[in-house]
């Protein structure tokens, strides 16, 4: 029971085991298998290379022999038989059989199978030749091989008027142009035969037509081909039979000629104004005086000032807004496409790039149609592919689409501003002048036709791109509806001189702008600056007139003038900052928060004034900026150290042998200390510059604020990847950055006072504590008679002492067992303002001169500064034989450090910021730089008042007693 279980199984998997190993065999024998030397190379051939008794293996890549009786197609890819030979069999390629026909019939019908007599001798293919006019008959009416081919005449008599066609193989009825000129198909004397045509010479249509071609950029004209066959007879056939198809092709060959007329000369466009100026009789269409019946719409008229008209006279009855239920945002274009034989092709809308030359995906193509968003694309295009995807040009008549109120549909007609149109020989569309221009309708992107001369087979010899077009989008003023004017489209082609297409090529733009009138916004930011320019001016009266009484000179001076510069500098710095501010905020938030469109972005051109205003903003803050360093790293610093000296130590007496008795000097190390601390804190400031570049720059780059000030209608700060990407607005990157930077170092600065200083650290305050621990005091001198003084003298008589002894006086101190702190009794103020007498700064001076005169004239008063006086910034008293300390509670000392001009810093630093990303489009770069410089500053601050410093006398009190 066992075995017979078990036998099938056993024996599947013999029948197994004989499959796989007969695979195996098969696949042995069958699979080459890869030599050790084996190439992967071949000699490279193309189908010209092969010769004529040869064909191209589209297989093997390379030329193979024909076989017998045969030879190379006209394709290249396969054989014929060679004339006097009949196929016997075709399977393609080589695989072909060939017979050599017989000496009484050595011709070989059309088709090649058969061999047949011929009556009039044959061609060089051995076909069999009819004369001209007759026709080819191989085969009866039933398909039956007739055993000698028969040439058959055409009947061009008038019952018939037939004639042999361009393949003599049927008879056709004559050109109707034939029959109505000559009564029959013959085109005689005198009348004229053009195109194809015929025409009676005894007409009034003029005669003398000129078939050049101009190419004004590159300064070449010569006779086209296409316009020496086709121009006349187009003519004609509109002028006398008003033919539609010629009326367009005699249209196309005007715009060919890019629109361009002289009076005296009759080319295409003059034969157009010919034929457009003799039909006035005739209807127009849709009541359009400048669309004449049977003929394309080329023009607007020739008037001058009549470009404005069209232009910013009749808004387009559609209204677009960004958002809401309403929400219109796409701009509906279509054309009426034409071939350049002046047939109709379609209606076609303009999504998919059909003005748009360089390749791209849909979706960004179509981006250039979403209302509101400026539109840029440019590309270069090698000339190969333009020969090859525009063999003949194709016209379009542009309008756009819309629906009234009452849902029914209409198409308004879109001008042209065609830049290459010569009027006498004036690009009258080149001036700035719009009053000069002439506006047209018709537009091509490539014409590789007209530039051809003698055969239009052959290459051409020069070649007309559409290099640059542009459609210009005009918001009618004070609209609240999203109402524009009708868009225009400009174009500007360029002349090619084609020697070498597969090395040449061109460079094309597409581009779509929108544009509002900006004058009331230059009056409103005009007579903002006027103002606050004036006001500029009366506060740097103000600072000048404060500075006076500082220095205690009342004559006005050079080095007046040049103060009163700078503080204007300074002043007038703000106001541009302001204005450019609020210039930025108005745009983001009004062109990307409306509904109905009321106001659009203005363009490159426009945003010259703006950037001009933030350079100039920039310039004069970094003229106050340096003007402040200097005056900082200026002044005059002056520390007393109030420590007596302890007894007297007996010391040697140089060169005397002896000693004697000498007070116990005072450590300087104190004093050493107190102004390393206080260089330390020269430019301490409110903000972390480092984390205010890293957080605006993560919030532009990372989290899209940056999107903010692209150039579209979107709020989003993200942008898919496959979607368009509008460019920049510079009054947008302005607006968004500043707005960044000024709320991250509010944020930082409120931060840093309200809690950072409370509960962590006050370098300002605890340089002040450090001064009356260690018993010293500071006079800062920023002016001739004006400074500040730090109160530091110890409460406990002096500062020199062991740890024991100093803990036990700030236990005291802080048990109020000792008196405060404060110069004046029971106060603790211990920080003033001081405008100093002149005997007091004559003191000072005597001072420096020597240390070892005493001097005790000196007196002073106490007293806190009028709300006035702190508003303005200045002492309304003079000091006249005693100087006035000001009590002083904000610490305004720190005005001599960067810590006192945090606005100033955070404005430059952002300026600085603003500007080069405006000059470079690059906020990393701009980060970058900002950081830099700030650090280069602060380098140079600090150095250069250490060595400040470090020259100044470090006087003790011994000198003031």
């Amino acid at each position: 029971m066992v075995t017979g279980s078990c036998g099938p199984g056993v024996a599947m998997a013999a029948r197994s085991v004989r499959s796989v190993a007969t695979v195996t065999v098969f696949l042995l024998l069958v699979v080459p298998r890869v030599s050790q030397t084996q190439t992967f190379f071949f000699p490279f051939q193309q189908p010209e290379t092969c010769g004529h008794n040869q064909y191209f293996d589209i297989s093997a890549l390379s030329c193979v022999p024909c076989g017998a009786n045969q030879m190379q197609d006209a394709g290249g890819t396969s054989c014929v038989c060679l004339p006097g030979f009949q196929m016997i069999s075709n399977n393609g390629g080589p695989d072909i059989i060939c017979k050599k026909c017989p000496e009484s019939m050595k011709g070989v019908t059309e088709d090649g199978w058969n061999c047949i007599s011929c009556p009039d001798g044959l061609t060089a293919e051995g076909k069999c030749h009819c004369p001209t006019g007759h026709i080819l008959v191989e085969r009866d009416v039933n398909g039956t091989l007739l055993s000698q081919a028969t040439c058959k005449l055409c009947d061009d008599s008038e019952n018939s008027f037939t004639v042999a066609n361009a393949l003599g193989t049927r008879c056709v009825r004559c050109e109707p142009t034939f029959i109505n000129t000559s009564r029959s198909c013959a085109c005689s004397e005198p009348n004229i035969l053009t195109g194809e045509l015929c025409f009676s010479s005894t007409g009034n249509f003029p005669p003398h037509m000129i078939s050049t071609a101009r190419y004004g950029e590159l300064g070449k004209s010569f006779t086209s081909e296409w316009f020496a066959k086709y121009l006349q007879s187009s003519a004609a056939a509109c002028w006398v039979y008003a033919n539609l198809t010629s009326c367009q092709a005699l249209g196309n060959m005007c715009v060919m000629n890019m629109n361009s007329y002289h009076f005296a000369t009759f080319d295409a466009c003059q034969l157009f104004q010919f034929i457009f100026e003799n039909t006035a009789g005739l209807h127009t269409v849709h009541s359009i005086s400048f669309w004449r019946q049977n003929l394309p719409w080329l023009f607007f008229g020739d008037q001058l000032g009549l470009a404005p008209q069209v232009l910013s006279t009749i808004p387009l009855p559609t209204n677009f807004s960004f958002k809401g239920e309403n929400q219109n945002t796409k701009l509906k274009f279509v054309a009426a496409s034409y071939d350049v034989r002046g047939n109709f092709l379609k209606w076609q809308t303009l999504e998919g790039g059909v003005l748009q030359l360089c390749p791209d995906t849909e979706t960004r193509l179509n981006a250039a149609y979403s209302f509101g968003t400026t539109y840029q694309q440019n590309c270069e295009i090698p000339i190969s592919k333009i020969l090859t995807d525009f063999p003949t040009p194709t016209f379009y008549d542009v309008y756009i689409e819309y629906t009234d109120e009452n849902q029914h549909q209409y198409i308004w007609a879109v001008p042209v501003l065609n830049l290459n149109l010569q009027h006498n020989k004036i690009f009258v569309n080149q001036d700035s002048n719009s009053g000069k221009w002439l506006l047209t309708r018709r537009i091509f992107l490539v014409d590789a036709l007209s530039g051809r001369e003698n055969d239009l087979g052959s290459q051409p010899r020069l070649i007309r791109v559409a290099t640059q077009i542009s459609l210009s989008i005009h918001l009618v003023p004070n609209t609240k509806n999203g109402n524009i004017y009708p868009p225009l489209i400009t174009i500007a082609y360029s002349d090619i001189d084609v020697s070498d297409p597969n090395s040449q090529s061109v460079k094309v733009s597409f581009s779509v702008e929108y544009e509002m009138d900006q004058k009331e916004a230059h009056i409103q930011t005009d007579i903002a600056l006027g103002v606050l320019g004036g006001l500029a001016v009366l506060s740097s009266l103000l600072k000048t007139a404060g500075w006076k009484r500082r220095i205690g000179s009342p004559m006005i001076d050079l080095q007046t003038v040049m103060k009163f510069l700078f503080y204007y500098a300074g002043d007038l710095a703000n106001v541009f900052f302001t204005i450019t501010l609020g210039t930025g905020l108005y745009w983001l938030i009004f062109f990307k928060a409306q509904m109905s469109v009321s106001v659009l972005l203005p363009t490159p051109a426009q945003e010259k004034r703006f950037v001009t205003y933030v350079g100039c903003a920039f310039a004069l803050k970094a003229l106050q900026f340096l003007h402040k360093l200097f005056s900082q790293i200026t002044i005059d610093i002056f520390f007393i150290d109030w420590e007596r000296p302890k007894g007297k130590i007996l010391k040697a007496v140089e060169g005397e042998g002896g000693v004697r008795s000498a007070t116990v000097p005072v450590s300087i190390w104190r004093t050493y200390f107190v102004a390393n601390e206080w260089n330390e804190i020269q430019t301490v400031r409110k903000i972390n510059p480092l984390f205010q570049v890293l957080t605006v720059l993560f919030l532009l780059e990372v989290v899209g604020f940056k999107n903010l000030a692209l150039m579209d209608s979107s709020s989003s700060l993200s942008r898919s990847p496959p979607s368009y990407i509008a460019p920049y607005s510079r009054i947008l990157r302005y607006a968004v950055s500043t707005v960044l930077w000024l709320v991250i170092g509010i944020i930082q600065i409120m931060f840093f006072a309200v809690f950072y200083e409370r509960f962590i650290e006050d370098k300002i305050r605890q340089f002040v504590d450090l001064c009356c621990m260690s018993n010293i005091s500071v006079f800062l001198l920023s002016h001739k008679c004006f400074g500040y003084y730090i109160h530091g003298r110890s409460v406990h008589g002096h500062a020199d002492t062991n740890m024991e002894e100093m803990n036990m006086n700030l236990k005291r101190e802080a048990e109020n067992l000792c008196s405060q702190r404060g110069l004046v009794p029971n106060t603790d103020g211990q920080t003033f303002q001081i405008a100093i007498s002149s005997q007091m700064r004559q003191h000072y001076d005597r001072i420096h001169e020597t240390l070892t005169r005493v001097h005790k004239e000196m007196d002073y008063f106490i007293k806190d500064k009028l709300l006035l006086e702190r508003i303005l910034g200045m002492e309304f008293m003079e000091p006249m034989e005693k100087s006035i300390f000001y009590n002083d509670e904000g610490y305004s000392f720190s005005s001599v450090l960067y810590y006192g001009n945090e606005a100033t810093l955070l404005i430059y630093d952002l300026l600085f910021f603003c500007v080069v990303d405006l000059a470079c489009q690059n906020f990393i770069l701009a980060a970058f730089l900002t950081y830099l410089q700030q650090e280069i500053f602060r380098f140079i601050r600090n150095t250069v008042g250490q060595k400040n410093l470090a020259s100044k006398t470090l006087v003790d009190q011994r000198f003031l007693i």
